[in-house]
């Protein structure tokens, strides 16, 4: 599928264009400068013509910005990867130093070229789009991100533009789609770079460096899924900006979105309440999940410590003990391919299926040996079990009187349905009906 790359300086309405081809609000839009900073994938059709957008961060150079190196490498390889370059430049400010920059890089990397100059809302600002023409760049489109007026037209020469030869993509909507979450500043950005092997994602020590959940396709070492990278999650009550609130409103949604998550803490700061406030998240959701204790290797070690800190870790997590722990040192690419093994294993267990016959051969001499509890002198008798069809594993035990079956014992058939068979890193659900 063809590729087109929106590139431009800070704040001309990128990723407003962005949503708007879309058709959603993928990308968090603000009027602060420098919001995006990674590059971010989107999917646009036009008159039946199918391309994929990136929106990249603003250009800039000689700022005060820590990020500033690292946006311009991720607008560099999107200009490299694209088919089509949409440069986005601004009516009221007319030709900044910055956007002839970015026009010497466009003319230098041959590709073709669409100008659009946003924020045309009155007719008296299409007068200082022609000053444009000045870029050397060919024909220029006049447009309003916000309400939309021009973007027909703009889209019409896209597809134009568009070259026809373009193998189509193949729809990963199938394969497990594996987050990547935790709080901020525990390396989740540095696992993702390391698990693709290219610097896909912005790193810095600035706590609050990833912004949007970034989705990248991983097909290696015989895996295949969507790896998701979110925003560090901090408590609510530390959460002072708009554009944290909205980083931490779609790292909720990655998890909704999700099969698998990876959990990821510092080794040196252990399992705090914001890690557990996230884990229950997870829970709540029913999501299948690994954790990742990363920066191991700033860890003081004596003789047993892995076992002992993970001992101390499942006791934390009581009751869900059968969870996949993974300790890595991402800088030195320590067991990183532990956690994607983990990560798969959870995924196919949480689409593993039991057929009835063997569930029934494997939990009906448990509930024998151990029946549920009398009840004022009613007596609960299980006839027979079987596994929902659901996206995650639930079973229906159905009975006499499924109302007298308390938690208690609906636990204890949990963790006999763990014992027999394998469902580590995965959610239960046990239901009682009747008969």
């Amino acid at each position: 599928m063809a590729l087109v790359a929106i590139v431009g300086r800070p704040n001309v309405g990128k990723s407003t264009l962005f949503n708007r081809l879309v058709g959603m609000r993928q990308a968090i839009v603000d009027e602060t400068a420098g919001v995006t900073r990674d590059r971010h994938y989107g999917k646009c059709e036009w008159c039946g013509t199918e391309f994929s957008v990136v929106d990249t961060g603003g250009y800039t150079s000689n700022s005060d910005d820590v990020f500033e190196d690292a946006i311009r490498r991720q607008v560099v390889i999107a200009v490299e990867e694209a088919d089509v370059v949409l440069f986005m430049c601004e009516a009221q400010t007319g030709i900044t130093d910055y956007d002839a920059e970015i026009a010497d890089l466009l003319r230098r990397s041959k590709k073709p070229v669409v100008l659009c100059v946003n924020k045309v809302d009155t007719g008296e600002k299409m007068y200082d789009a022609y000053d444009f023409y000045g870029l050397g760049l060919g024909e220029v489109w006049t447009i309003s991100a916000a309400n939309g007026s021009g973007t027909g037209d703009l889209l019409d020469e896209i597809v134009k533009v568009l070259p026809k030869d373009v193998p189509e993509e193949e729809d990963h909507s199938d394969i497990p789609h594996i987050a990547i979450v935790g709080r901020p500043n525990v390396g989740k950005s540095s696992l993702t770079n390391a698990l693709l092997g290219e610097e896909r994602n912005i790193v810095t020590p600035v706590a609050g460096t990833t912004r949007d959940s970034i989705s990248t396709y991983y097909n290696k070492f015989g895996h295949e899924f969507m790896l998701v990278d979110t925003a560090g999650m901090r408590k609510r009550a530390k959460v002072t900006e708009d554009l944290e609130f909205y980083s931490v409103l779609r790292a909720m949604r990655t998890i909704e979105h999700s099969d698998v998550c990876i959990l990821m803490i510092d080794a040196t700061l252990g399992m705090e309440a914001q890690d557990m406030n996230i884990f229950n998240i997870i829970q709540k959701n029913r999501k299948g999940c690994v954790i990742v204790v990363n920066k191991w290797d700033l860890f003081e070690k004596e003789s047993n410590t892995m076992r002992d800190y993970t001992e101390a870790l499942k006791a934390r997590l009581a009751p869900f003990n059968d969870i996949p722990i993974v300790f890595t040192s991402v800088i030195n690419k320590q067991r990183i391919l532990e956690v994607l093994n983990a990560a798969a294993h959870v995924a196919e267990n949480m689409g593993r299926r039991i057929p009835t016959s063997e569930l029934n051969d494997a939990m009906l001499p448990e509930i024998e040996n151990y029946p549920p509890p009398a009840w004022k002198g009613k007596y609960v008798k299980i006839k027979y079990v079987t596994q929902l069809p659901t996206r995650t594993p639930q079973f229906a035990f159905f009975c006499n009187l499924p109302q007298w079956v308390k938690d208690p014992y609906k636990r204890f058939l949990e963790n006999k349905l763990r014992q027999h068979f394998d469902f580590t890193g995965c959610p239960i659900q046990v239901y009682t009906r009747a008969k």
